[in-house]
């Protein structure tokens, strides 16, 4: 971990962790249990994970009793089957996962596992694309995949609708009450008190938090949407590069997208997919006409620093890094964390160092923070 607060400041952080600390663990407890059984489970996506049933075990702590084998190939690869005695550990001491096989021990007449050719919820047809690895339920409709899409679509980080947890999911999907995300706002008092275990109060208190995710930003739904590759971070900057405007980011062409700073051509073309598609269409319109509005988003002014690049460097004393990198986001410009030969400006404070020294090799220009705060018009 780096302690000066102003060398904090200069590394900056990433979407998820800082640059500044990393984290030191200890190497894994391994230990040996016995695969009782695999079982397929169906994500929202509607990809297909083999799930190891383990005889429960106790790791670093915790009892394990499941670990996730990924896909066929990860099973192929490490030739994993029902009834073998594995070494598991808790990768990063969280999420356990079969290391290897003890072939001496495995059981004579045991057959290699293989997934099914049909999703183990609906019954339709499993279909891996080519080129990737994970198979994928191909049935819209599936009721594992219309659970998933709603679970997600109503968790903190999306819509944050409290109270709607797995178990109300479960009773509205099996009651057909819901069939798609935008059936969350058509629910009413009656149908809700109506289920099991749920009482009058509670049931106003879903209404009351149904009621209020209606006023959410963009970024926030585009990520309860569960478009494939599309995180949280990757909404956010949809939002922003759209000004808010969900319209003009449904009619994008993948051009437009790729030409977004973060935004690749897989994620283009999911978010491009996506929105073609009729069905999506009509969830959307549906939450919109149900009464969902975004919360406005700040224009980025057209200026002669739309498309630079700026690096901040330095103890700041004038103005935060974040305030930085929002003064030169409105102008439709970005903040980077290293230079290099894409970087059109340095603003450098009281102690830069290595990143100064580059720019001056690179001959890229070098300003003050006045000086900066006067080129911005400040």
């Amino acid at each position: 971990k780096v302690n000066s607060f102003a060398h904090q400041d200069e590394l900056g952080v990433r979407s998820r962790s800082p640059r500044w600390a990393i984290a030191g663990k200890l190497k894994s407890q391994q230990v040996t249990t016995k695969i009782l059984n695999i079982e397929v489970s169906l994500g929202r996506t509607g990809a297909v994970t083999p799930v190891a049933k383990l005889e429960p075990v106790s790791v670093g702590g915790v009892v394990v009793s499941n670990a996730t084998l990924h896909n066929q190939d990860e099973i192929d690869r490490k030739d994993v089957r029902i009834g073998d005695t594995v070494l598991i550990q808790r990768a990063g001491d969280v999420i356990p996962e079969v290391v290897k096989v003890i072939l001496e021990k495995r059981q004579k007449g045991s057959l290699p596992f293989t997934l099914p050719n049909n999703c183990p919820v609906c019954s339709h047809e499993v279909f891996r694309p080519e080129g990737e690895v994970v198979a994928r339920c191909q049935n819209m409709e599936c009721s594992a995949q219309v659970k998933g899409r709603i679970d997600h679509f109503v968790s903190k980080g999306c819509m944050d609708i409290d109270g709607f947890g797995t178990k109300l999911v479960d009773q509205l999907v099996e009651k057909k009450l819901m069939k798609n995300v935008a059936d969350i706002y058509s629910l009413s008092l009656d149908q809700l008190s109506e289920l099991e275990r749920m009482a009058e109060k509670s049931a106003q208190n879903i209404m009351d938090a149904i009621t209020a995710s209606k006023k959410s930003s963009m970024a926030r739904f585009i990520h309860a949407l569960g478009i494939r590759n599309v995180g949280e971070h990757a909404a956010k900057v949809l939002e922003k590069s759209f000004s808010g405007n969900l319209e003009n980011l449904m009619d994008a062409e993948i051009e437009a997208l790729t030409a977004i700073h973060e935004i690749g051509g897989i994620m283009a073309e999911s978010i491009v997919n996506f929105f073609q598609d009729d069905t999506n269409k009509k969830v959307i319109k549906a939450c919109l006409k149900a009464g969902i509005q975004f919360e406005a988003v700040e224009q980025i002014q057209e200026s002669e620093f739309t498309g630079k690049t700026f690096v901040f460097t330095g103890s700041l004393e004038k103005f935060s890094r974040k305030d930085a990198q929002s003064m030169v986001e409105k102008l439709g410009a970005r903040a980077s964390g290293s230079v290099s030969s894409k970087t059109d400006y340095l603003v450098a404070g009281p102690g830069a160092g290595s990143k100064l020294m580059k720019a001056e090799e690179l001959n890229i220009s070098i300003y003050s923070e006045d000086e900066f705060l006067e080129l911005i018009g400040k």
